[in-house]
């Protein structure tokens, strides 16, 4: 048995991928974890009161995605985890598959022109997860 991270921003954006990757560790007996990472960085140029107030807000609104992640996950019949981390997605994303032992990283293909990733550095993120951490990685 395996353990599926599932990185995700939460919202209906996100459900495409939450429910192909709940679909997979259903079909493979794997275990599922959902991954949100608190990515705070745009907020170095605010002034540090309002800092402080928004760091911790976006964080529980993490905390409150991943809810709903693991209910959606329920739903289905898959028992999920879900794991918060505060940092850079993508040296948390490498971080967290390592430290939870995954054995394969999904990540949802961007479906809005605006996306953090387009699929072309999406793709060679994947690629950069897989050679770093020797964990398999695929966009979903």
């Amino acid at each position: 048995m395996g353990k599926i991270l599932c990185a995700t921003r939460g919202g209906e954006t996100s459900y495409h991928t939450q429910d192909a990757a709940i679909a997979l560790a259903k079909s493979r007996g794997d275990t599922l974890i959902f991954l949100y990472v608190c990515d705070l960085h745009f907020l170095d140029k605010s002034a540090a009161p309002m800092v402080v107030d928004a760091e911790e807000e976006v964080c529980k609104m993490g905390e409150f995605l991943l809810l709903m992640a693991k209910n959606r996950a329920a739903d289905q019949g898959v028992d999920a985890e879900t794991i918060l981390y505060e940092g850079k997605l993508r040296e948390e994303l490498i971080k967290a598959a390592q430290e939870q032992g995954a054995t394969l990283v999904v990540l949802g293909k961007p479906t809005d022109p605006e996306s953090v990733f387009q699929l072309e550095s999406l793709t060679a993120f994947i690629a950069e997860i897989t050679s770093q951490t020797g964990i398999e990685a695929q966009i979903i």
